[in-house]
């Protein structure tokens, strides 16, 4: 499960699981709270991980509005299903793990690449960071 802010890319937290526990999703939410504050809308999927009480009672107790398209459409997720189509196609389907506890160093190594590296043709060439530090100095000003 990946954490992104829509405006930039970002990916703020993620998390690698083969169960459907919710705590995955609350821990990751928990976390980009702690690191940039909290978000006005959590836009989540309606997979079990985010339908849960655990995980929306979280969202509820910390204000924060929750959005589930319910369509059931693609584009209901873009941005996140976009992120784990490059994940696999540029990490997972290149590699061989051992075990599931293997792969969470390179899926890391990959993501740190995808905010620090990868530069969008949307945003003038800058890396996901770039414009996430960019909006977050002109929201503080």
């Amino acid at each position: 499960m990946a954490i992104m802010d829509w405006y930039s890319s970002k990916v703020l937290s993620r998390r690698v699981s083969n169960t459907l526990d919710a705590s995955l999703c609350v821990d990751a939410r928990v976390e980009t709270t702690e690191r940039h504050g909290a978000p006005e809308i959590f836009n989540a999927e309606q997979g079990n991980r985010c339908t849960g009480e655990d995980f929306t009672d979280a969202l509820k107790r910390n204000d924060i509005r929750i959005s589930m398209d319910g369509k059931g459409l693609w584009v209901d997720n873009v941005f996140v299903e976009r992120l784990w189509r490059s994940v696999k196609h540029e990490e997972v389907y290149l590699r061989t793990y051992d075990n599931f506890g293997n792969a969470r160093a390179p899926l890391g190594r990959h993501f740190d690449f995808y905010k620090t590296e990868i530069t969008h043709q949307s945003f003038d060439r800058r890396t996901p960071d770039n414009v996430y530090d960019e909006s977050a100095a002109g929201l503080a000003a």
